[in-house]
């Protein structure tokens, strides 16, 4: 069900698409982020929460280049969604435990993508109880929300700086080599845009990307 629901997509046009996409694609990046600083919170570090930016309001988290630019494109241009909010600030230094906490506000992100694919996933099963008018469209919806969710957790994980996953690898190395580990965030930026362009981060996250989808059509589906 879910793979034809996604394979259907491509017969919507620009109109349709962006109007089943936008809900899913904002919380899907906003939500993650307002994870991050409720961890941050909760272990002690009170950033986020002083600038305001522990807050599930996706006013508070937009970039506009990021969070409705990038991915209209990647909408209308076909290819796997991309985009990112502003990221809420987390100052590691004032958690009780920088190094064991760091793990845990760096999880939260992807955490909270994993919950909303389990959401979404209920919305595309129930959406058949819906009346007919509204059934296909919120069924669209619910699988848009499954793919973001599922290549913004994949793309978090993966183990580089200053993604998540690089985060929860410093937390997780021994310390001489977590310090040698950490200064490669320098770095981070420009090693992604390589993997980006050279088409080297589709190659490594699609694998897992379709082994969460199939996941979720089995269990769920």
């Amino acid at each position: 069900m879910l793979q034809q629901l996604l394979a259907a997509l491509s017969t919507l046009d620009t109109v349709q698409m962006i109007a089943v996409s936008a809900i899913p694609i904002i919380f899907a990046i906003t939500v993650h982020e307002a994870a991050h600083g409720y961890a941050a919170k909760y272990f002690g570090d009170m950033t986020a929460y002083q600038q305001g930016r522990i807050s599930l309001n996706p006013i508070k988290h937009i970039d506009p280049v990021g969070t409705i630019v990038v991915p209209a494109i990647t909408l209308v241009i076909g290819g796997i969604l991309f985009g990112w909010a502003k990221p809420v600030p987390v100052d590691f230094g004032r958690l009780r435990h920088p190094k064991k906490d760091m793990l845990w506000v760096a999880a939260a992100g992807p955490g909270s993508n994993l919950v909303m694919i389990i959401l979404w996933a209920l919305v595309v099963k129930f959406s058949i109880l819906l009346p007919d008018s509204a059934a296909l469209p919120m069924a669209f919806m619910g699988a848009v929300g499954i793919k973001i969710n599922a290549i913004l957790m994949v793309l978090n994980l993966l183990p580089i700086l200053p993604l998540d996953g690089g985060r929860i690898a410093v937390s997780l190395l021994p310390n001489p080599l977590a310090y040698k580990y950490a200064q490669l965030e320098r770095y981070g930026f420009f090693i992604i845009l390589a993997l980006i362009f050279s088409g080297i981060l589709w190659m490594i996250m699609n694998p897992f990307i379709s082994a969460v989808l199939n996941i979720v059509s089995r269990v769920f589906l």
